[in-house]
């Protein structure tokens, strides 16, 4: 990997300013709870940094609710707990307004909507199968296969406990590759919601074809949706907005997320 630490870092110290309040019709003591603000990081997940939200509003709602699974909303929309938290925010937040406001609720978990997450053994188990999938395609899993017990538990407690070195001395493994070849294919998921009711897109393209290195834009085309209908639009992940001509192999390299994917956004410029 040519590995540019730097870049590397400043995308895993990315950090979203975030309002949580308890849903009113939620509490049960006289005085409503004043908000929780927090710093999250973009790359995880909400079930591992919300230990403290919780613990600051479970005393103002109902004893019997107190075991109760919490879950998040914003702007009535429930926060899949296994999405990133940037990724979140990217697709749901259209005019970046910070800090993000998300509501907390202890009651009438939408089981039709969210997967239970009981524990954050949940989540690792999420992790690595997200991590296999990848590694199935850019090395046909067998990066994952050779890996040693001690080295995915490294890229767990990495993220868990937001240790970047711990995190990327394993990673790096992951990121391996040919300087001629690349990644057999990308790793990514594209999320339109404005063209399909799936929740996101993903098939399959490779980093490097007939000698080319395929582009952001080379991505897009094989879609074969006709973004541009819908007026200007943007790529954003982390944030950050995409040039079209940036290479899939450094975008996958640099950007994809913890689980190894690139969760690309398409969103449009707001009327």
């Amino acid at each position: 990997m040519a590995e540019d630490r730097e870049i590397l870092r400043e995308i895993w110290e990315g950090r979203l300013p975030v309002c949580f309040t308890l849903a009113t019709e939620e509490v049960s003591t006289p005085i409503a709870p004043d908000p929780f603000y927090l710093m999250v990081p973009r790359l995880t997940y909400f079930p591992l940094v919300t230990d403290k939200v919780r613990r600051h509003f479970v005393r103002c709602v109902v004893p019997e609710k107190h075991d109760n699974e919490m879950w998040l909303e914003f702007e009535k929309y429930p926060l899949k707990w296994h999405y990133p938290i940037g990724l979140l925010y990217d697709l749901l937040v259209t005019n970046s307004e910070l800090p993000w406001q998300i509501t907390v609720h202890f009651e009438k978990y939408p089981d039709n909507k969210l997967l239970k997450c009981p524990s954050k053994d949940v989540v690792e188990s999420h992790l690595m199968h997200s991590l296999k999938e990848a590694d199935a395609l850019k090395h046909k899993n067998h990066i994952m296969a050779l890996m040693q017990e001690r080295d995915h538990k490294q890229l767990w407690l990495g993220l868990l406990h937001d240790r970047f070195d711990q995190f990327w001395s394993a990673n790096r493994k992951l990121m391996e590759h040919s300087a001629e070849d690349g990644f057999r294919y990308i790793p990514f998921r594209l999320y339109a919601p404005q063209f399909t009711s799936k929740p996101f897109m993903q098939y399959l393209v490779k980093s490097i074809e007939n000698e080319k290195r395929l582009t952001l834009e080379d991505l897009l085309q094989r879609a074969n949706l006709n973004f541009e209908s819908k007026g200007p639009f943007q790529v954003v992940i982390h944030g950050i907005d995409l040039p079209m001509e940036t290479p899939l192999q450094w975008i996958s390299e640099h950007l994809s997320y913890p689980d190894n994917f690139l969760h690309l956004c398409i969103r449009y410029s707001l009327p």
